[in-house]
């Protein structure tokens, strides 16, 4: 397989090889039929409405970042999710066998990509080999903990407010994180399209949330103070 070795750590450490050992990891590569893909910043892995004329690989995201999104008619984006290394894409619509792709993939950073057959691993290969069981059950877990995040998500941007919405993301990071202080994963632009809101509302409603002692904030990184009241 074509540079794996290079990423092995995050390949071994991806959700999808959990529980299977290193070794037993790169030989099970090659029974994949693994191979890598490197694509451009702001270059698309794939694109909406393309016609599926035949099975789609699954994806390990090896380095960089990728985000799901959606562009409506007049051009305004949404974005549904994003894929950091050591994540899957692809999953959800490889396992479905759609006739077309609902959703465009792009790499919001130079990018490198693990790209598996699923049906690799969902079909039992000549050898037998004894890991397709765990590939099988880890891919299940996935596909369950990928509806849980886009719960979460629904219930973000379903609030009525922008306030509310940013509330209601903000404290999921923190709970995610076991602290009042934290990252999150997006630019001002990029959460505004992942929460459905105007990036200047988003903006202004952050100033207010700061200067009413609700948060602090720099850049990405967000301290929220935990005895708060609802605004």
């Amino acid at each position: 397989m074509k540079k794996a070795p290079l990423f092995m750590e995050i390949i071994s450490g991806s959700s999808l090889f959990s529980s299977i050992d290193e070794a037993d990891v790169r030989a099970i590569l090659d029974c994949l039929g693994a191979y890598q893909q490197h694509y451009a910043k702001n270059t698309f892995v794939f694109i909406a409405d393309t016609p599926l004329t035949s099975a789609i690989p699954v994806g390990v995201l090896l380095s960089g970042r990728v985000h799901l999104i959606q562009d409506d008619f007049w051009g305004n984006r949404s974005i549904i999710a994003q894929v950091e290394p050591g994540g899957l894409l692809g999953e959800a619509f490889a396992c479905g066998e759609l006739r077309r792709l609902p959703v465009s993939a792009l790499a919001v950073e130079a990018s490198d990509m693990l790209l598996v057959d699923y049906k690799r691993i969902l079909t039992l290969c000549s050898s037998v080999c004894v890991f397709h069981s765990r590939l099988i059950s880890n891919m299940i877990h996935i596909l369950a903990e990928h509806n849980i995040r886009l719960l979460q998500k629904i219930e973000h941007i379903t609030r009525r407010t922008t306030r509310e919405k940013l509330r209601s993301y903000l404290s999921s990071q923190a709970l995610r994180a076991g602290n009042s202080r934290f990252d999150i994963p997006f630019n001002r632009q990029e959460l505004a399209d992942y929460l459905g809101v105007d990036r200047s509302a988003l903006s202004s409603e952050l100033g207010k949330m700061r200067d009413e002692g609700l948060l602090q904030f720099d850049r990405n990184h967000f301290v929220l103070e935990p005895f708060s009241k609802p605004g």
